[in-house]
């Protein structure tokens, strides 16, 4: 499933006129497979063995690359770093506070919180976002082993 999205991924960068280079293919390869919406720092650390020339600008500089061409989506949360997310289809993030880990899921039906929005407030809405937060399965059992 992953090496269709990744040569459909590529495919897209070629008839958006961008070389495929091999830290370019590693970057990619890397969100579409780790599917854990990491920072740029961590594909980085997670490439770095692999390729001991690249630098953390050229991670940036792709992951911008992609972002522009509709590939990912760029998830900002107050100070912590940006992390990418190779699912750019709407859903939703349920957000470890104790590790900051990110977790996907879908929910139909809230589109039309975005109807309510425009009526009750005057808005054009243009999307929204919906975040949870709470405590994920690792961090819960460390809690239980400390206490």
């Amino acid at each position: 499933m992953s090496e269709v999205r990744i040569n459909e991924a590529i495919e897209t960068l070629k008839q958006s006129g961008v070389r495929i280079t091999p830290q370019r293919h590693a970057i990619l390869e890397h969100l579409i497979q780790s599917m854990t919406h990491p920072t740029a720092d961590e594909i980085y650390k997670s490439l770095e063995g692999k390729f001991p020339n690249m630098s953390v600008a050229t991670v940036y500089n792709n992951l911008r690359v992609f972002k522009e061409v509709g590939l990912v989506k760029e998830l900002t949360y107050g100070d912590a770093s940006s992390r990418f997310d190779c699912v750019t289809t709407d859903h939703y993030h349920i957000i470890c506070e104790g590790c900051g880990k990110i977790v996907d899921f879908h929910y139909p039906g809230l589109d039309e919180v975005e109807s309510l929005a425009e009526s009750v407030t005057g808005f054009e809405v243009g999307h929204h976002r919906m975040e949870i937060y709470g405590t994920c399965p690792s961090c819960k059992t460390q809690q239980h082993q400390i206490s």
